[in-house]
């Protein structure tokens, strides 16, 4: 393998950084997950997701949405309720998403069957 420069080699990083940035974390990515799945409010989403507290949920559904991975409404009635569903940009993360469950998978048999 050619050793890279050091310019070379921030070019290869700061794009895997950035979308670290966007969706890295112990809990974007299984809310946007659950979001896809059709859990538009905020307490399906906290039950659907073992042991995320509601102060990372909360949290994180802003950030999620100041990256445009969410929408958030406000749906006025009584009570008034938030919905969350999302964006069109979200879908362009899903081949990543699935990879990464692929590759899960595939860990859990390597682990568990050596």
């Amino acid at each position: 393998m050619i050793r890279k420069e050091h310019k070379e080699c921030m070019s290869a990083l700061l794009p895997v950084r950035d979308t670290l940035d966007v969706i890295g974390g112990k809990w974007k990515i299984l809310i946007l997950i659950s979001v896809w799945e059709g859990n538009k409010h905020f307490r399906e989403i906290a039950r659907s997701i073992p042991k995320l507290s509601t102060k990372v949920l909360s949290k994180e559904l802003k950030d999620m949405e100041m990256n445009h991975l969410i929408t958030r409404t406000v749906l006025n009635g009584f009570p008034v309720r938030t919905e969350y569903k999302p964006t069109e940009y979200s879908k362009s993360l899903e081949k990543v998403i699935l990879e990464l469950h692929q590759w899960g998978l595939n860990h859990r048999k390597k682990i568990f069957t050596d």
